[in-house]
């Protein structure tokens, strides 16, 4: 039996950050974690893999390209599958021992095993070395979520792949199909793509990247992907898989014609769904929507008195940062402190290159909304460092409020937007205008001058565009 003022079950972004904030707040905490490494998701088959998989596919691809600055030989470069694969376990490793050293240090108890809630303020842990009853004040789910499976294209890990495997391929898939357009489905066959396998990405909507970017800016992101040579089939429902002696095809229908995708791989990146099986939420009454995520309030409070939950498992975008934000205010509440999560400034982004960001809202949301807009653009191809940097692919976008100027929404298509639309969040965070945009001084040169230049544009003021 140990007492605890905080048992946070589940040590990805959201609950690892959640644990170390409230032990910071002088709360006695234990983290619950049922895989052998923490980090969840996000850093053991998620976010940070991916991430080192396209940089080393991004620095192969630029290096293939370098004779026209001078590089001799480029063209009988090779490429090595394996060392990618162990380049990226070697950051992930890193970072798990981080996380752990940084857990450890700030006073909480790493917990090992598979947490389920027990009677009112217990958690009860099955581990390898047996089962633990933690006794606390309060408990945070923070158990994130899994790829959704189609049910009737079951994960094989074979044909049919999730994004666990599609991180972990130990070969490169001469034909490969990507269900969903997404920001997975995008960076993975992006990944692919790059090393040679040629990449069909199939998706029911009309465009890419999903319904929070306008398809202006889907439109000029379809572009750069198409132009390397990845293949996009829209507005297509998938039906299945077509198992013959000539091999397997994913099957889908477009407009009542059956269309036949030939492959070696089929990702499924339809979306993820929040885990709560084997959390003994039916047994301890726990509230569930409609698609299983646990049901709080505005404070992360649950139906059931003392429990808590972030992160994937409740409604919102699934995303690490939304995650994190989350962890940190619910911990502040949990101590007595006011936390609060600002949902309308959390920015999303596609990792590919170019990059793909957004915050806020689109122009289609504004209008639909009833809002009267103002939009500034600004194109990539108009920037000097761009030019320079051969990233002069994409535009960046940014929606205002017609009567008070205020900024309701950026998007934006370039190299290092993921960097770029922090600029964008801190601006609206305290409610600025377009023109504080516009006023604030960018260094020169560097890409990040063409949000100042899209905001300029607002007031149809652009410097560096008619």
């Amino acid at each position: 039996m140990s007492q605890f003022d905080l048992v946070v079950i589940g040590s990805g972004p959201g609950g690892y950050v959640a644990a170390i904030k409230a032990a910071q707040l002088g709360l006695k905490v234990a983290l619950v974690e049922k895989d052998p490494t923490l980090g969840g998701t996000c850093l053991n088959v998620g976010c940070i893999p991916s991430k080192a998989l396209l940089h080393s596919t991004e620095v192969w691809h630029l290096a293939r390209e370098g004779k026209k600055h001078g590089l001799q030989g480029a063209e009988k470069l090779t490429f090595d599958v394996a060392a990618m694969m162990a380049n990226k376990d070697k950051v992930v490793a890193q970072l798990n021992k981080g996380v752990e050293f940084l857990t450890t240090k700030r006073g909480v108890e790493i917990v090992r095993g598979l947490g389920r809630l027990g009677k009112p303020g217990q958690v009860l842990v099955r581990g390898a070395s047996g089962d633990r009853t933690l006794d606390t004040k309060n408990i945070l789910i923070a158990t994130g979520s899994s790829p959704i499976e189609l049910p009737f294209m079951k994960f094989d890990g074979e044909t049919v792949i999730s994004s666990d495997q599609g991180i972990a391929l130990p070969s490169v898939p001469e034909r490969m199909v990507v269900v969903g357009a997404g920001a997975i489905g995008l960076e993975l066959g992006s990944v692919w793509a790059r090393l040679g396998s040629q990449v069909t990405v199939v998706e029911m909507l009309t465009s890419i990247c999903g319904p929070a970017y306008d398809p202006d800016v889907a439109k000029a992101a379809q572009g750069a992907f198409e132009k390397q040579g990845i293949k996009f089939e829209l507005g297509a429902k998938v039906t299945g898989v077509k198992k013959s002696a000539a091999g397997v095809a994913l099957t889908a229908d477009r407009d009542g014609k059956v269309l036949e995708f030939p492959a070696n791989r089929i990702l499924v990146a339809v979306g993820r769904k929040a885990n709560t099986t084997g959390l003994g939420a039916v047994e301890a009454g726990l509230k569930l929507d409609e698609r299983g995520r646990i049901v709080i309030d505005g404070h992360f409070k649950t139906n059931l008195p003392g429990v808590y939950a972030i992160g994937d498992v409740v409604a919102g975008p699934m995303l690490a940062h939304k995650a994190e934000e989350e962890g940190v205010a619910c911990a502040e509440n949990i101590a007595g402190k006011h936390g609060h999560v600002n949902y309308a400034v959390i920015p999303g982004v596609v990792y590919t290159d170019p990059e793909v960001a957004c915050v806020g809202m689109s122009e289609t949301e504004a209008k639909a909304k009833g809002l009267e807009v103002k939009v500034g653009k600004f194109q990539l191809q108009g920037n000097g460092r761009a030019i320079a940097s051969d990233a002069t692919t994409g535009l960046i976008k940014v929606i205002a409020d017609a009567k008070t100027d205020k900024v309701l929404g950026v998007q934006m298509v370039g190299r290092g937007t993921s960097e770029m639309i922090a600029a964008a969040c801190a601006h609206m965070e305290y409610g600025g205008s377009a023109e504080d945009v516009a006023r604030t001084c960018f260094a020169h040169p560097t890409i990040s001058e063409s949000f100042k230049e899209a905001a300029m544009a607002v007031s149809k003021s652009s410097i560096h565009s008619l």
